[in-house]
C-alpha cells in the first residue's frame, strides 16, 4: 500500500500546487457565502487574491495527492474524503497520497470536524471535484489523439480510447488538461456504477495505525521542544493563591514554574505550569509542587444540589419555549388517558483514549501549534486574540487523533500550550494526565426531563408535552444571553413525529452552573433521546399496543416505514419469545434516522445480560458501509457505558471520579453481539459518526421492562443489579 501522509511533505505539495505546467491541480472557490463553489486552478485562485485550497494534485508521474480538510479521530475522514474524490476521478485509493490540510478557513471552508458533518457537507462538491479533473484529463488525451471527448472513457489513473484501445497516464496527460477550463457542470456517476463508493474499501489509515507510523498529537517532537504539566485548580473558578515551588525546582530537569491561566468560556482557569526536559521529570515537579488555592465567589456543588435544583424547576416553572403547536395544556386536560413521567441522565466524562496534549511554538511574530484538534479555525480565532497576533500568522496543524467526542474541538489545551512556550520562548508540550482528563472536564451536561402527554380513545398520542431542565452549552461563552432556548432541546426526537401529533410543546429550563459542560457524542440527543423513546414506550403501554406498531402508527412518511419494516425484520420481532425481553428505540440526529432492537434475557444466576443489539442506520448517501458499521458499533458499546458503567458525580465543587477505578469503561467481554443493517436509498447524506448513539440505551431499557417489569428512568444504572 503507498497510502501515507509524510511522503509528500505540506511546504512540497503546496510547491507543487503552483506549478500549473508540471501538475493538474484543482481547488474550490466560493465569491460569495451560500452560493454554488466554482472549481478552480491555482494561476485562476492567484488573480483572485487567494489561496488555492488544492484539493486534488496530479503531477507528471500520474500521482495523485489528495487534501483532507477534516480531523481523523477514528471516524474516517481520512479515509471518506478521498474515497469520495477518487471514485469520481477513477484512480485507486492505494495508490493515492493523502495529506491533512493545515486551518485555513478561508481556504477550505469549515474545517469543525463534529456534528458528523464531514461527509453530509462536503459530499457534492468533493465527488464535482473528482469529476471534473477526470473530464479535464480526457479532454486533454482527446486532443492528443484528435479524436471526440465521447470516444474516451478514465479508469485506473489512465485515459483510454475506446475504438484503438490506446492510453495515456494521468502524468502524461496534466501538462495539457492544466491548461484546460474546469467544467462548472459536470455529470456525476449514478450509484449503480460505484467502484468504490459504498464499497467496504479497507481504511487508508489502518496500516499507518498498526505499524505505528501514524503521528499523533501525542507523538509530536521538535528540536529543543520541552514538557510542560499543569497543577490546576480542582475546582473550576477558583484562583492561584499562593504557591512553593522549593521542592519542584529540585527535580532534575525541572526549567520552570510559573502561573498560568486560560479562558474557559467566560471564566478563567488558573493553574501552575512546571516545565521539564522530559513529562517524567515535569511530573514528579509537579507533584513535589505546593499550591494554596482560593475558591470564594462561587458555588461549590454537588451532585445532589444540582439534580434538586433541576427537578425543583421542572415542578415549578414552564420553562422557555422552544417549538410549540396546537393548545397542549387544553388537550391534555380532554385526554381519555393521560402519562407522565421523568427521567435523569448523568454528567459524564469524554474520556478519549488519548489524554489532551499540544505542542506549541510561538515566536515574536508568529505562532505553530501541532495536536490532536477538532476545530482548526476556533484554535486560530483564539490564539488570534490572546496573542495579540494576526489570524494567518497562527498555523494549526492537525495529526491524528485518539478519540475527540466533542472535547478536542475546544481550545483550552491549545492556548495553554501557546501562552507557555510564549512565556519559555521555546516550543513545549503540554501533556495531560487521565487525571486531568477526568477531573477538569468539561463534561457532558446531566439533564433531568419532564414529560407529559394525552392518548386519544384509538390510543394515539393527543398531545405531547416535554420539559427538559440542564445546562445550556451556549450560555456559558462571554455575552451570552441567559434568557436564549436550548436550540438542541428536540434534538433526537423524530421530525416525523411533529406531523402526527396535534398538540406539542417543547421548553427548557437552563441550570447556571460553574460547572464547565460541552458537546459530547451526539450531544443532547444522548441525553434527550433516552427520555423520548422511553416515554414513547411508556405511551405505547398505556395505549395496549406493540412498542414497535405504536411508532409505525406515529411516523407516516415512507423513509420512516422502510426503516421500521427493516428492524421488524431483522430483529425477529414479530418472533419473540417467553423469557426474552426485547426494546426498540429510534431517534433522528444530524440528518440521520436510527432504530435499534435490543434483546436481554436472564443467566443461569438470574442476572439480567444483553444477547444481542440489532441497528438500522439510515443516513442517506454513504461513503463505506464498513465506516459505517464500525461508527454504530462504537456508538452503541459508547452508549451502553454511559448507560451501564460511568457517571461524573461532583463533591464540594470538584469532581469525585479520578480515573479509570471510579470512571469504569466497558470491557471487550462486557460488549454484545451487534448486527448493523443500512438502508439505501437516495435521501442526502446524514451523519454516520453520532447518531448511532442516541437509541441504544432506550432501547436497552425497554427491553429490561419487557423482560422484568422494572422501569428505569435514572442512570446509570448497574446491569447486574437489575
Amino acid at each position: 500500500m503507498e497510502t501515507t501522509i509524510s511522503k509528500l511533505s505540506r511546504r512540497n505539495f503546496i510547491k507543487l500546487s503552483g506549478m500549473t505546467g508540471a501538475a493538474l491541480t484543482l481547488g474550490l472557490y466560493t465569491e460569495v457565502k451560500g452560493e454554488e463553489a466554482k472549481i478552480i486552478k491555482p494561476d485562476v485562485a492567484k488573480s483572485l487574491g487567494t489561496e488555492l485550497n488544492a484539493w486534488i494534485s496530479i503531477d507528471t508521474s500520474g500521482k495523485v495527492t489528495i487534501m483532507n480538510h477534516r480531523a481523523e479521530m477514528g471516524q474516517g475522514a481520512y479515509q471518506s474524503v478521498p474515497q469520495m474524490i477518487a471514485e469520481e476521478l477513477e484512480v485507486d485509493l492505494n495508490k493515492v497520497d493523502i495529506v491533512f490540510g493545515v486551518g485555513n478557513e478561508k481556504k477550505y471552508g469549515s474545517q469543525i470536524t463534529g456534528g458528523s458533518s464531514t461527509v453530509r457537507s462536503a459530499y457534492k462538491h468533493l465527488c464535482r471535484m473528482g469529476a471534473t479533473a477526470r473530464e479535464m484529463l480526457i479532454e486533454a488525451a482527446a486532443k492528443k489523439w484528435n479524436v471526440d471527448n465521447n470516444t474516451c472513457y478514465a479508469e485506473n489513473g489512465n485515459v483510454i480510447h475506446k475504438p484503438s484501445g490506446r492510453k495515456f497516464h494521468y502524468g502524461e496527460l496534466v501538462e495539457e488538461a492544466s491548461k484546460i477550463e474546469p467544467r462548472q457542470t459536470v455529470a456525476l456517476k449514478k450509484v449503480e456504477d460505484y467502484k468504490i463508493l459504498r464499497k467496504p474499501v479497507p481504511r487508508q489509515d489502518t496500516p499507518l495505525k498498526t505499524n505505528g507510523s501514524a503521528i499523533f498529537g501525542i507523538d509530536k517532537k521538535l528540536p529543543g521542544m520541552l514538557y510542560a504539566v499543569i497543577e490546576r485548580n480542582p475546582r473550576f473558578i477558583g484562583k492561584v493563591k499562593s504557591f512553593d515551588d522549593t521542592a519542584a525546582k529540585k527535580i532534575p530537569g525541572v526549567k520552570h514554574v510559573f502561573t498560568v491561566k486560560v479562558d474557559v468560556f467566560s471564566s478563567v482557569r488558573e493553574g501552575v505550569a512546571v516545565v521539564a526536559d522530559t513529562f517524567w521529570n515535569a511530573l514528579q515537579g509537579r507533584k513535589a509542587l505546593k499550591v494554596e488555592w482560593d475558591d470564594t465567589g462561587f458555588a461549590h456543588h454537588s451532585t445532589e444540589e444540582l439534580y434538586a435544583k433541576m427537578n425543583e424547576e421542572l415542578r415549578t416553572k414552564e420553562g422557555i419555549s422552544y417549538r410549540t403547536k396546537g393548545n397542549v395544556s387544553s388537550a391534555l386536560s380532554k385526554a381519555t388517558k393521560k402519562v407522565e413521567a421523568v427521567y435523569e441522565t448523568p454528567y459524564q466524562s469524554h474520556s478519549c483514549m488519548e489524554p489532551l496534549n499540544c505542542v506549541a511554538h510561538v515566536k515574536e511574530d508568529a505562532a505553530e501549534i501541532w495536536g490532536p484538534i477538532q476545530a482548526p479555525g476556533w484554535i486560530q480565532d483564539d490564539l488570534a486574540k490572546v496573542l495579540g497576533l494576526p489570524k494567518e500568522k497562527i498555523t494549526v496543524n492537525m495529526t491524528f487523533l485518539g478519540g475527540g467526542f466533542g472535547r478536542k474541538a475546544f481550545f483550552d489545551y491549545t492556548q495553554e500550550a501557546a501562552l507557555i512556550s510564549r512565556e519559555i520562548k521555546a516550543p513545549v508540550q503540554v501533556m495531560w494526565t487521565r487525571e486531568d482528563d477526568t477531573i477538569q472536564g468539561p463534561f457532558r451536561p446531566g439533564m433531568v426531563y419532564q414529560c407529559a402527554a394525552g392518548l386519544s380513545e384509538g390510543g394515539r398520542i393527543n398531545s405531547y408535552k416535554f420539559k427538559m431542565a440542564g445546562q445550556n452549552m451556549d450560555h456559558q461563552w462571554p455575552g451570552a444571553s441567559k434568557d436564549s432556548y436550548n436550540g438542541s432541546t428536540t434534538e433526537g426526537f423524530l421530525e416525523a413525529y411533529f406531523n402526527s401529533i396535534p398538540h406539542f410543546s417543547f421548553a427548557d429550563l437552563p441550570l447556571d452552573s460553574p460547572v464547565p459542560v460541552m458537546w459530547w457524542r451526539s450531544v443532547y440527543s444522548s441525553t434527550n433521546g433516552f427520555a423520548y423513546e422511553s416515554f414513547m414506550d411508556e405511551l405505547a403501554l398505556e395505549a395496549g399496543k406493540d412498542p414497535l406498531e405504536f411508532r409505525r402508527e406515529h411516523v407516516g412518511e415512507e423513509r420512516y416505514q422502510l426503516l421500521i419494516g427493516k428492524l421488524e425484520e431483522v430483529s425477529g420481532w414479530k418472533s419473540r419469545k417467553k423469557n426474552e425481553g426485547f426494546g426498540v428505540a429510534i431517534t433522528e440526529c444530524f440528518s440521520s434516522i436510527v432504530g435499534e432492537v435490543v434483546k436481554v434475557s436472564k443467566d443461569a444466576n438470574g442476572k439480567v445480560k444483553i444477547d444481542k443489539v440489532w441497528a438500522v442506520m439510515d443516513c442517506g448517501w454513504y461513503v463505506n458501509p464498513d465506516i459505517i458499521k464500525a461508527q454504530v458499533e462504537g456508538s452503541i458499546i459508547m452508549a451502553l457505558g454511559a448507560a451501564t458503567k460511568h457517571a461524573t458525580h461532583f463533591k464540594d465543587g470538584k469532581a469525585v471520579e479520578r480515573n479509570f477505578d471510579s470512571y469504569k469503561m466497558v470491557r471487550i467481554s462486557e460488549t454484545p453481539e451487534i448486527e448493523v443493517h443500512i438502508m439505501d436509498n437516495d435521501e442526502k447524506a446524514g451523519g454516520v459518526g453520532e447518531p448511532g448513539l442516541p437509541p441504544f440505551t432506550p432501547a436497552l431499557t425497554n427491553a429490561i421492562f419487557d423482560l422484568t417489569g422494572k422501569r428505569i428512568r435514572t442512570l446509570p444504572f448497574n446491569l447486574e443489579e437489575v
